[in-house]
């Protein structure tokens, strides 16, 4: 398969070449790429790792990874074969100079065989205390300072709280221009976040409509039925603000709540996300009282299997104070937005995994239809469902057929599997070639990186000065704990889920 899309050469060098984030993930979306005719017609990768291998080793590491986790099943041969010739293993030392005038060897090797000047994007796919190491050393190796030709991509968490995310910042920002850092949140590459902006800025009819003289208040609710599984070493650290809301879901909410961009350019949508999250109002200590809410999940049972509790999982404090779920309101003080509430809320071991953005209009202003028409009454919403199923979905009332008026909820439905045959790219294909177009409209930038850690952070300093005295406080196979509904009922709302073949 061809492309119009003009790529250069291309030389991808994977720090963590050897890891689960490459296996799971990175290999696959390559291989994709290549099979959908997306990779460039010269490039290599090189992975790079501790554990000594060889190239032949190291691609059957790779032809196992995209065996199990490509959405396009197990390798073709004759494909493999082809794409596997680009592969390469340079076993090495991150903090070792000698690695580095390697990488400066095999990119002026490539550079002579394909005659050109390619462009070399630095993967970090490794423990972010090794971050400023590699960075470091890339620039100490002058393997940095063709601008326009070198990229690094970062992956979260971008820094542990406001404080070393500014330091990070500042680091790289005296290596690399901001044009060539690519901070990644792989959520924004999943299709359905992508529609967002499409179905917002591509369709006249929803603008006028979308402000706070028509919608009420904004859900977006990412929830998991997962553990920590083997990250409790790192999750004990993190948590579920640092973990799921500084990043994805407060991305999702620069999507539903920005201004229309003037272009698609990336400068141009970054700018009114950021704006978004200026206009975000802060938290005062007595804010966080009534306005955030935090878990930690206990034993229980999970589809029939019983699950230990946070605090029993490996590589976790038994006394751990890190919560594994948390709901927040948020307001966004400007003229489209004033007065309008956005609840965020994620967590582990809930009853469902989904990722759920709901827009809840305003009630029709008089009900013109009998009491009895209208027993199953429910207010217009719009459901933007990004997994598992992807779909967009508007919920509104019609009569139901038959003699009598009697009202009731309809969906009308717009979902991808019923839309379109062909597949879905994953989320890290479309990321990985926005990197090798130089598109950055998908990443994240520093000055949004800080603007998010500024918004939680009295929210976490207050939650870790003071530990809770009620952990674990909701069980497995939950909607969490009690509190959380409190918070939403308080203000006469409650907690939607997604919907089921069309019903609640």
């Amino acid at each position: 398969m061809s492309t119009t899309v003009n790529l250069e050469p291309t030389i991808f060098i994977i720090f963590g070449g050897t890891g689960d984030l490459n296996q799971r993930k990175l290999a696959p979306a390559l291989y994709n790429l290549f099979l959908d005719g997306y990779m460039p017609e010269q490039y290599c990768i090189i992975g790079t790792g501790r554990t000594p291998l060889t190239d032949d080793q190291f691609r059957e590491k790779l032809k196992e990874g995209i065996n199990n986790f490509s959405r396009t099943g197990k390798v073709k041969d004759a494909k493999w074969a082809d794409f596997s010739q680009h592969i390469f293993y340079q076993a090495s030392d991150v903090k070792d100079a000698e690695t580095y005038k390697q990488f400066g060897k095999k990119i002026e090797e490539k550079n002579k065989e394909w005659k050109t000047v390619a462009n070399v994007i630095y993967y970090l796919a490794v423990a972010p205390n090794f971050f400023p190491i590699i960075a470091s050393n890339i620039s100490k190796a002058k393997l940095a300072e063709d601008t326009k030709k070198t990229r690094i991509v970062i992956e979260k968490p971008f820094g542990h709280d406001l404080q070393t995310s500014k330091d990070l910042n500042q680091l790289l920002s005296g290596i690399f221009n901001e044009c060539q850092i690519y901070r990644i949140d792989h959520y924004l590459g999943k299709e359905t976040v992508q529609n967002i902006m499409a179905f917002r800025f591509a369709n006249s009819i929803l603008e006028p409509l979308w402000n706070r003289n028509y919608i009420e208040h904004v859900q977006i609710s990412v929830t998991e039925q997962l553990g920590v599984e083997d990250r409790g070493g790192y999750y004990d650290g993190a948590g579920a603000m640092r973990d799921m809301i500084q990043n994805h879901l407060l991305q999702l909410l620069c999507l539903v709540a920005m201004e229309s961009p003037v272009s698609f350019s990336a400068d141009e949508v970054r700018n009114r996300k950021v704006d978004v999250l200026h206009a975000m109002r802060k938290f005062t200590g007595e804010d966080v009282r009534n306005s955030a809410v935090r878990g930690q999940y206990g034993p229980g049972w999970m589809q029939g299997k019983q699950v230990p509790g946070y605090r029993e999982e490996q590589e976790v404090d038994t006394q751990s104070n890190t919560e594994t779920f948390a709901a927040i309101k948020f307001f966004v003080d400007n003229w489209r937005w004033q007065g309008v509430p956005f609840y965020l809320r994620t967590g582990k071991r809930m009853h469902q995994s989904s990722s759920v953005i709901t827009i809840q209009f305003k009630d029709v202003p008089h009900l013109v239809f009998p009491p009895e028409a209208a027993e199953s009454w429910q207010q217009n919403r719009l459901i933007i469902s990004i997994q598992p199923e992807m779909s967009v979905r508007l919920q509104v009332q019609a009569k139901r057929p038959g003699l009598d008026m009697v009202l009731n909820n309809v969906d009308m439905v717009f979902d991808y599997k019923g839309t379109y045959t062909n597949q879905a790219p994953e989320a890290y294909e479309t990321l990985l070639l926005d990197t090798m177009l130089g598109d950055q409209t998908l990443f994240m930038r520093g000055d949004q990186v800080e603007a998010a850690w500024e918004l939680i952070m009295p929210i976490l300093n207050a939650w870790e000065s003071k530990k809770s005295l009620n952990f674990p406080n909701y069980s497995a196979d939950s909607w969490g704990p009690e509190i959380a509904e409190a918070l939403i009922a308080r203000d006469g709302y409650h907690w939607f889920t997604l919907p089921v073949n069309g019903k609640k």
